[in-house]
């Protein structure tokens, strides 16, 4: 298996994250590379603060569908 390090490898597992779990490895291969790299950092700060809007529109969502008019 290879080990993920390039940013692209990275950025893909990051997305990746989002849809299934990452396996040991790939979760040891992102914490080492964010340890490092910039880029990588904030392109997980941007993701993390993507799914938290994206959890806070469903939550509104389902709060106007259940709230009679």
């Amino acid at each position: 298996m290879k080990i993920p390090n390039s940013c692209r490898d990275i950025s893909g597992l990051l997305l990746a994250r989002e849809d299934r779990a990452l396996s040991f490895g790939e979760r040891l291969a992102v914490r080492v590379h964010i340890l490092t790299c910039r880029a990588c950092q904030r392109f997980e700060r941007q993701t993390l603060t993507l799914r938290d809007a994206l959890r806070a529109w469903r939550e509104h969502q389902d709060h106007d569908e259940h709230t009679p008019r």
